[in-house]
């Protein structure tokens, strides 16, 4: 059993069917309709159960392989790697600085 995660233009891919919004179980049976690898199916099991309205957001959530990119130069990727956050990390998840605000809310 390969342990790889499946390439994000792969996972797209099996989502070019799909008409959006959808949600994480729409995802996962489009995929599945699809015929999409086991791979691809459990990357699609990983990801946040909410409300996706593009191939964007699913790009954003799905831990996919990091070295395949949407067609980003590598100045693209190091510019989002700068951002913080490890790769495949869901964009909500990565740490952000605390605002002001949220710091008085703390206290």
């Amino acid at each position: 059993m390969s342990t790889a995660r499946p390439s994000l233009p792969e996972v797209l891919a099996a989502l070019k069917d799909v008409s959006y919004p959808a949600d994480k179980e729409r995802l996962v049976t489009a995929a599945r309709a699809a015929g999409a690898s086991d791979g691809v199916v459990k990357a699609l099991r990983g990801i946040p159960a909410e409300q996706y309205t593009g191939r964007e957001d699913v790009a954003r959530s799905v831990r996919a392989d990091p070295d395949a990119g949407l067609g980003h130069t590598a100045a693209q990727r190091a510019e989002r790697a700068r951002q913080g956050g490890k790769p495949g990390l869901s964009q909500h998840l990565r740490e952000e600085p605390r605002t002001t605000i949220q710091e008085e809310f703390d206290r």
